[in-house]
Parts: C-alpha cells; sequence; structure tokens
C-alpha cells in the first residue's frame, strides 16, 4: 500500500495517505526517506530539504513559503509555512484541449426532466414563496406553516411526537408519526419558503444583489413558478424585480406579486395570497416528468468541510463528471473565489477570450481588494477544521479546491446575481462560505449541485439538490445521513477516477429524474443565505 501521493512531478511535498511514525521508510523515485517527525494522515510530508523562504509547491503550483530550515521527511505546519500564491497575468498563448473525455456511455442517456420555455429544463418542479424585505418573513412562516402540511409536503415534526409521548406520561402511549408523505399534488416536488435578512436597511447595493439572486431563483428551471411578498417602501422594489426578470420570464412563467401596504390588513393580503398560490399550484400540477437530454443538466460544483484528501479524490471526481457533462453539452459552475487563489493563472489560461479572463481578473482583485480593506485576505479562509485536516494555507486549500472544475475551457465568467447562459465550465464570483455559495449556484441556474466534504456538512438548497460526495471512506460510516457518495475509494487506488465518474453520473441522473432523494432533501435542508459582499470569505 502506498504511504504517500505525489500529485505533480513538479511538486516538493506529499500528502501522507496514512499516519507515518517518525523513523519509518517509504519509497519516493529511485531512493528512500526517512520520516523525520510524526505525519498524521492528510497532511504534508517534505519530500527535499527546504530552507527559509524556499517556495513549497503542490499540483506545480506555489502554495506556499517555508519559514526556516525544513528537513526531508519532515511535517509541514502552520508555524514552518506561510501562504503565498503565484503572481498571474494575460498570455498570449491560446487554449488547447488537455485531454479527450470519454462519454460513450453517456451519449444517448436522458433524465426525467420539466422542460420549460425558455428551453431549460428543470430536475424539480417546485414553486417558491419569498420575501423581497426581511419585516416579511414572518407572514412567509405563516403561509410555510398552512401550506406544507396541509398539502401533504411535510411530515408532522416527530419531535412533537416525542413531547406527547412524555406529557402522556407513558412509552406506550399510540400516539405515532405517519411513515410517509402523501402530497396533494403529486406533480409538484414541494412549496419552498425562503427568508433572509434583506431587502431594506442596508447598502442599495445589497438590495440590488439581492433582487437579482430572486430573480435567478425563479428563473432556475427547477421552480414552476413563485409568490412574492413585499411591504412597499423597501430598497428592494417590486419594479426593480419585474426589470430583472424580464418580459419573457414575466409571460412564460407564473409569478405572483403581494404588496401589504396595497391591502387594508395583513389578514387580506395572506387571504389574498393562499387563493391566488392555490390556483397556481393546480395549474403547475399538469406537468409531467418527460425524458430529456443530459445537455440539459447545469451543475453547480462546490465543496465545504474539505480535509486533505478532498484534492486527491473527492474535487477531482468531481471535475471529471464536470467536464464529461460539459462534453455533453450540457453546463457546468465553479465558485468560490476564495479558493481559486493561487490557481488564477490555469484558469486565465482557460479562458475562451481575453475579455473573459480579464472580467475573472477585475473579480478576483476588486473581491481580494475588498477583502484586505475590511481587515480581512484570501489567505484567512482556511479555517481551523480545514488546517487540522492539513489545508494549512489558502493556495494549498484552493489548488485541490479548482480540481472540480476539470480541465475543459472557460467558457464565462459570472459576477455574483448573473445568470448563466454559455454550455461549458463558467466561473461565479463566490465566497467560500457553503451555504453563501450553494445559495448563488443555484441563483446563477444550477439545477443540481455536486458537493464534495472530508469533515461532513449538512448543508442543502432549497431548489437545487445536492450531491454530497465525501473524500475519505471514514465519513459516510461516521455520518451516514449526510453522505450520497463515496469518492475515499480513490485514495488508495482501489477504483479509478474514470470508473468512479461513470457510478456518479448514473447517480446524477437518478437524482435528476426524482427518482432519487439526497440526504440532504431528506433532511430538509433548505439553506438559503444572500452574500453581502466585501467581508465574507
Amino acid at each position: 500500500m502506498e504511504k504517500i501521493k505525489v500529485l505533480t512531478e513538479f511538486d516538493n511535498v506529499a500528502v501522507a495517505l496514512n499516519d507515518l511514525q517518525k523513523g519509518e521508510f517509504f519509497q519516493y523515485k529511485n531512493f528512500e526517506i526517512c520520516v523525520n517527525s510524526d505525519i498524521p494522515a492528510k497532511h504534508k510530508i517534505s519530500l527535499e530539504n527546504l530552507n527559509d523562504g524556499s517556495i513549497i509547491k503542490m499540483y506545480g503550483v506555489p502554495v506556499g513559503v517555508a519559514v526556516g530550515k525544513i528537513n526531508i521527511g519532515e511535517l509541514l505546519t502552520t508555524k514552518n509555512v506561510k501562504h503565498i500564491s503565484a503572481d498571474y497575468d494575460i498570455k498570449s498563448k491560446s487554449f488547447s484541449n488537455f485531454s479527450k473525455i470519454n462519454i460513450k456511455n453517456f451519449n444517448n442517456k436522458k433524465f426525467l426532466g420539466y422542460p420549460r420555455l425558455d428551453g431549460q429544463a428543470g430536475t424539480a418542479n417546485y414553486w417558491i414563496v419569498v420575501p423581497l424585505v426581511f419585516c416579511q418573513n414572518r407572514n412567509i412562516k405563516v403561509l410555510q406553516e398552512a401550506f406544507e402540511t396541509e398539502l401533504g409536503f411535510k411530515k408532522p415534526n416527530k419531535y412533537k411526537f416525542q413531547l406527547r409521548k412524555l406529557l402522556k406520561g407513558h412509552q406506550n402511549s399510540t400516539t405515532h408519526q405517519p411513515e410517509n408523505l402523501n402530497p396533494i399534488f403529486k406533480n409538484i416536488d414541494g412549496i419552498k419558503f425562503l427568508t433572509h435578512q434583506g431587502g431594506c436597511g442596508g447598502t442599495k447595493k445589497d438590495a440590488d444583489s439581492l433582487v437579482k439572486l430572486i430573480a435567478g431563483y425563479i428563473k432556475n428551471p427547477n421552480v414552476g413558478g413563485a409568490s412574492i411578498l413585499s411591504l412597499g417602501c423597501q430598497h428592494a422594489q417590486i419594479d426593480l424585480l419585474k426589470e430583472e426578470l424580464g418580459l419573457d420570464y414575466l409571460t412564460n412563467k407564473k409569478i405572483l406579486f403581494f404588496e401589504q401596504q396595497q391591502y387594508r390588513n395583513e389578514e387580506q393580503m395572506l387571504t389574498d395570497t393562499i387563493d391566488q398560490t392555490f390556483a397556481a399550484l393546480e395549474d403547475l400540477n399538469k406537468m409531467h416528468r418527460v425524458p430529456v437530454s443530459l445537455n440539459k443538466l447545469t451543475i453547480g460544483l462546490e465543496c465545504g468541510g474539505s480535509d486533505g484528501f478532498s484534492g486527491i479524490s473527492a474535487n477531482p471526481l468531481i471535475g471529471l463528471v464536470s467536464d464529461k457533462i460539459n462534453a455533453l453539452g450540457g453546463k457546468s459552475i465553479l465558485s468560490e473565489f476564495p479558493e481559486l487563489c493561487g490557481v488564477e493563472q490555469d484558469l486565465i489560461d482557460r479562458c475562451k477570450s481575453r475579455a473573459l479572463a480579464q472580467k475573472f481578473i477585475f473579480l478576483m482583485k476588486d473581491y481580494s481588494q475588498q477583502a484586505k480593506m475590511a481587515g480581512s485576505g484570501f489567505d484567512m479562509n482556511p479555517s481551523p477544521g480545514n488546517i487540522k485536516d492539513g489545508l494549512i494555507t489558502d493556495a494549498i486549500k484552493s489548488a485541490g479546491a479548482a480540481t472540480k472544475g476539470g480541465r475543459g475551457m472557460i467558457t464565462g465568467v459570472l459576477d455574483y446575481g448573473e445568470y448563466i447562459e454559455e454550455s461549458g465550465l463558467n466561473l461565479l464570483c463566490t465566497p467560500g462560505n457553503d451555504v453563501e455559495s450553494t445559495t448563488a449556484l443555484a441563483g446563477a441556474g444550477a439545477n443540481l449541485i455536486l458537493f464534495s466534504t472530508g469533515l461532513g456538512t449538512p448543508t442543502g438548497n432549497p431548489i437545487s439538490p445536492v450531491i454530497k460526495i465525501s473524500s475519505n471512506s471514514d465519513l459516510p460510516k461516521k455520518m451516514d445521513d449526510i453522505i450520497d457518495f463515496d469518492a475515499g475509494k480513490l485514495v488508495n487506488g482501489e477504483v479509478s477516477h474514470e470508473e468512479l465518474s461513470e457510478d456518479l453520473m448514473k447517480i446524477i441522473i437518478k437524482v435528476a429524474s426524482g427518482k432519487l432523494k439526497t440526504k440532504a432533501q431528506i433532511l430538509e435542508q433548505d439553506d438559503f443565505i444572500p452574500w453581502k459582499r466585501g467581508v465574507s470569505l
């Protein structure tokens, strides 16, 4: 069994695949290296003697600089390594394909989806109820309580039944929880009620960003229609949302608007909202799933709770699947700009045009500058959990995170709130925060999200199914209620990336067809957090 993993021939450090004890040896190239200090699995070990100021390389790019001398076979830590990332600029070289992608097993495959009038297709059929301002959150919750259980989209809270038993004073109570859902509208996957803390009281720019995000959720093919609640006097006005949507979406999708200050009282508004929404649900329920080409998939690429194996197993696997979906004519979206720090040059070189490269550089530098002005910076991105599991600099974390984007051409660069148009790999400016990023991916048009994790996170999304992929095989055993797919087999070479990518593609088709629910869907993990630009990493 291999003890270490060297990612490219240009690297001078390796990843420990298992715990290494001081004094044991491992083979590297044509010589043996003695382990100089205890190395926990997932952490990095030096493959050569490094002097103070020496550049540390992984994935073939600079990921840190040595602080003092680091001996061959020694553990890399936050004390002997500090963050560094390579400079970047626009070069004159043109893009070239890196490899031919094998899609022969999926050329004629389809998923059962919901075609929309704009040419997109949903992997689900949701109705959403969204406030334009935080002071409508209470009304959203009142509507949620009325709709979800009465229409059979949600089981009663099982902990209520537990408390009822305790109140009755004995264990053998006949009070029990219904086992299965029984929705009234069989062709609607659910009604999703979103709340947030924006829309007014902040900057005008924040309100504009919120409007763009909500418009993106309405445009998302997984959404069949929406009820929008407004107060009337806030920054995020109904007219701004209508302008952002445009006439096509206002015509092609059922969108209902309710403004409280136009009603005599709150009860009248809620009664009107329920009546009109129920009628719209009856119409939406007339839709059925039909076979749809895989080129209608738009896959969001996300990671969270990353560990030292994420960049050698789950993330590259997601990258290969992204390449396959794009080769089939689909779309993929790579987000989390703080986690692209250090690999900018590779992404610039892969941009389809100089204009795209320029836009990417502008967004990266602008975001980085805002973070510094707030007293932070991309170098502060790794969390305590990341560091504990071997991701000790942002560049190490980024170099592994960027592999989710595969090796294909970058055909689009999107600022936060922009909606995807181009087939192929698109970059989307978001923070690395799991929920803020997945929220933005759905708002940019992702109808399904692939999410890698090494430490475990229950993150989900209200409208886009999130497939959780573990980087190691221990995690699904510890947290089996949140993991959908195990990529840990790749760590020790049990299977190839190609073999496992075929299995993951099959899971994607099942989820997209509504035949398999993700763990996040089962847990009803409907996370929604709009991004306030600047300080969030």
